[in-house]
C-alpha cells in the first residue's frame, strides 16, 4: 500500500492554528504588549515591556542576565506544566510518556510526575535522574537500541514498568537479567513499520534502513514477538513504533497505525494472544520560525485514536491502550536561550555577522540538521530599521551558526541581549564542552520569580575530570 492510498488520519488544516488553542507549537501570548512577538514561537507568558525588554514568567530578561549570566536557558515553568496537562487531557484514556531525551533534570522529572504524565528514559543516566526524585517506577518506559547489562539490571531492580526491546541480543540479555532477579519483566517490541516521516534523515526512524527496532516487512518483528513469548522471564504487553521527529503531518502516523494493527492481528492469529498496548511514539513538530504550522494537541489525539479504533474494528481486535511520547512538543516552546552580543562584523556586499557568547556548544541543531531559528533583540527597543544578519557563536568553526537570516535592528551592538525561542528541546540535553566552554544554566521562571534548576558549569567542573599525571602518586613527571 502506498502513502497515497493509506487510511491516514489526515493532514493538518491549511493556515495557522486556531487562535488561543493549545498547539504543539504553543499558545499565542495574549495582550497588546505581546503583539510584536511572533505567534506560536515564544513561551506562553512571554511579553514585551514598553521599553522593548522581554519578560518570561513575569521576570525581565535583563534582570535574569544580571543575576545568572549569559548564555542561559530560560524555561517558563507554567507553560511546561500547562502543556503536560493539555497532553494528559487530550489523551485521557492513553499513556502519555514525556520523552526525557528532549530535556531532563530533577525539577522537570518532578513536574512531569506532578502533572500526571509518565516518563520515557533511554539511558542509565536518564534513569538515574528519575530514580533520584523517586519517580514512580511503574510509570517509566525504558528505550534504547543498545542497553547495557548494567542498565538493564538497574531498570529491573528499580521496577521499571516497560522496557522496549530493540534487538534479538537484547531480548536474550534482558531475559537473563530478569531471570537472575527473579521477576517477570514487562516489555514492548519496537517495530520499524517502513513509514517515511518526511523529516530530516537524522531524525527519521520509521523506515527500514535505520538502527532502531525490528523490521516489519522483513519478518524480524514477528520473530521478536516469538522470542519474547518463549522467554519465561519476559511478559509481552504490546508493540512500539516511532517514525521520526519534527513532523507536521499526521498521515505517517495513520500508515504506521495501519501496519502496527496488522501485526497485532497476526500475533492474535498466530499465538492466540491479543496484546493490550500499542505505543505510536512521539515526533510531533513545533514552531521554530513563523513559517512552521504545528498541530493542535487535541486534534492530534482525536485523529490518532480514531484511526486506531477504525483499524482495530476492521481487524476484529479490541482497541489496545494507546501510548504516545511527546518530548519536544512539551518542552520545546517553553524555553528561550538568552545571549549577549559580543561583536558585530559587517562584510560590505556580503553579510553581517552578529556574534554571541554561546553557539554550537549550546545549540548543535543548526550545524547538525541545518535547523532554522529566529531571534530578536530583547534588552531594548530597536531604534533602527531591521537588517538581515547571520547570528553566530563564539566557537572556532565556520559552521558555528546559531540562526541564519535573522532580522535584527541596524543598530544592534555589543552588550545587547538577543533571545532565540523554541530552545527547550535538545539544546541543553545535547550541549557540549567544545573549546572547553562551560554549559549554560537552566533558569525556571514563574509568577515573577526565577530559580536555577540546572546551574552553570564552572571551569572547576571541567578540570575535575581532567587528571594531571603530576597529581598521581608514583606518576613519572617529565624533567
Amino acid at each position: 500500500m502506498s502513502e497515497t492510498d493509506n487510511p491516514a488520519v489526515g493532514a493538518p488544516a491549511a493556515g495557522a492554528p486556531t487562535a488561543g488553542a493549545l498547539t504543539v507549537g504553543g499558545p499565542t501570548p495574549g495582550g497588546s504588549s505581546a503583539a510584536a512577538l511572533e505567534e506560536n514561537l515564544w513561551p506562553a507568558t512571554a511579553r514585551l515591556d514598553r521599553d522593548g525588554v522581554l519578560r518570561v514568567g513575569g521576570v525581565r530578561v535583563d534582570e535574569l542576565a544580571a543575576e545568572f549570566g549569559t548564555p542561559a536557558f530560560v524555561l517558563d515553568e507554567a507553560d511546561f506544566r500547562a502543556r503536560c496537562a493539555a497532553w494528559r487531557r487530550a489523551f485521557s484514556d492513553c499513556d502519555v510518556y514525556y520523552a526525557g531525551k528532549a530535556f531532563l533534570c530533577r525539577a522537570v522529572a518532578r513536574w512531569v510526575d506532578e502533572e500526571g504524565l509518565n516518563l520515557d528514559v533511554c539511558t542509565g543516566g536518564e534513569l538515574a535522574v528519575a530514580r533520584s526524585v523517586g519517580f514512580p517506577a511503574g510509570r517509566l518506559l525504558f528505550h534504547g537500541n543498545n542497553k547495557s547489562v548494567a542498565e538493564l539490571r538497574a531498570a529491573v531492580a528499580y521496577g521499571v514498568g516497560r522496557i522496549v526491546v530493540d534487538s534479538f541480543a537484547e531480548i536474550d540479555r534482558l531475559a537473563a537479567v530478569a531471570a537472575e532477579a527473579g521477576v517477570r519483566q514487562r516489555v514492548l517490541v519496537r517495530v520499524t513499520p517502513g513509514v517515511e516521516a518526511h523529516t530530516h534523515s537524522y531524525v527519521s526512524t520509521g523506515q527500514e534502513d535505520q538502527k532502531f527496532g525490528f523490521s516489519l516487512a522483513g519478518g524480524a518483528a514477528a520473530e521478536a514477538v516469538e522470542r519474547v513469548l518463549a522467554a519465561g522471564s519476559l511478559e509481552l504487553v504490546g508493540l512500539h513504533a516511532h517514525i521520526g521527529s519534527q513532523i507536521f503531518d499526521t498521515a505517517g502516523f495513520g500508515l504506521a497505525a495501519h501496519r502496527m494493527v496488522g501485526l497485532l492481528a497476526r500475533v492474535r492469529d498466530t499465538h492466540d494472544l491479543e496484546l493490550p498496548e500499542l505505543d505510536l511514539g512521539g515526533g510531533l513538530g513545533i514552531a521554530y520560525t513563523s513559517e512552521d504550522a504545528p498541530l493542535e494537541v487535541a486534534d492530534v489525539a482525536e485523529r490518532l485514536t480514531a484511526v486506531v479504533g477504525k483499524e482495530c474494528a476492521a481487524a476484529g481486535l479490541a482497541v489496545p491502550r494507546l501510548g504516545v511520547e511527546p518530548g519536544r512538543a512539551v518542552v520545546g516552546p517553553t524555553t528561550v536561550t538568552l545571549y549577549e552580543v559580543g561583536t558585530v562584523k559587517e562584510l560590505p556586499g556580503l553579510r553581517t555577522f552578529v556574534s554571541v557568547d554561546g553557539g554550537m556548544s549550546d545549540n548543535i541543531r543548526t550545524a547538525l540538521y541545518d535547523a532554522r531559528y529566529t531571534a530578536r533583540l530583547v534588552s531594548r527597543a530597536g531604534s533602527a530599521a531591521a537588517h538581515v544578519v547571520t547570528l553566530v557563536g563564539r566557537h572556532c568553526e565556520s559552521g558555528d551558526v546559531v540562526a541564519h537570516d535573522v532580522p535584527l535592528p541596524d543598530d544592534v551592538r555589543p552588550g545587547d541581549l538577543v533571545a532565540v525561542p523554541a530552545s527547550g528541546a535538545y539544546h541543553r540535553s545535547m550541549a557540549s564542552n567544545y573549546n572547553h566552554v562551560t554549559r549554560p544554566p537552566v533558569v525556571a521562571v514563574r509568577d515573577g520569580a526565577a530559580r536555577l534548576i540546572v546551574r552553570r558549569e564552572t571551569e572547576e567542573d571541567l578540570l575535575r575530570l581532567d587528571i594531571d599525571p603530576a597529581d598521581q602518586a608514583g606518576a613519572a613527571v617529565a624533567p
